[in-house]
């Protein structure tokens, strides 16, 4: 009984952060000193688009419209740039992180039940 409980309580943890909104820089600046923050959809991602002249624009996007064919529609006065789309609060800092809020969720679920356990 003790051992459903805690495999129930760690599917639990896991899915916590699933659901949730992220928050995501919001701004195009050339520095990297981006402060402005912008709350994004349950299905968004945080976008950082780099243009080749050195701005970097960055927003909230659809996670399903993380691709470049996409990404060029949206900007379309930029010729030349690169992107990065991520999935956990403030990722888009110019380094995209690895770390999302289901990914930390499992781990702090899984420390638990080990806990539980011994």
């Amino acid at each position: 009984m003790k051992t459903s409980v805690g495999v129930c309580l760690v599917f639990s943890l896991a899915l916590v952060g699933l659901g949730s909104a992220i928050k995501c820089y919001s701004c195009k600046d050339y520095s990297g000193t981006c402060s402005k923050i912008g709350n994004c959809y349950y299905d968004d991602a945080c976008l950082s688009v780099y243009e080749r002249g050195g701005d970097i624009h960055r927003q909230c996007i659809k996670y399903s419209e993380c691709d470049h064919s996409t990404i060029a529609q949206k900007f379309p006065k930029i010729a030349s740039f690169t992107f990065s789309c991520c999935a956990s609060d403030l990722c888009n800092t110019g380094t995209m992180s690895l770390a999302s809020h289901s990914v930390v969720g499992i781990l702090v679920s899984l420390a638990f039940f080990w806990c539980c356990i011994l």
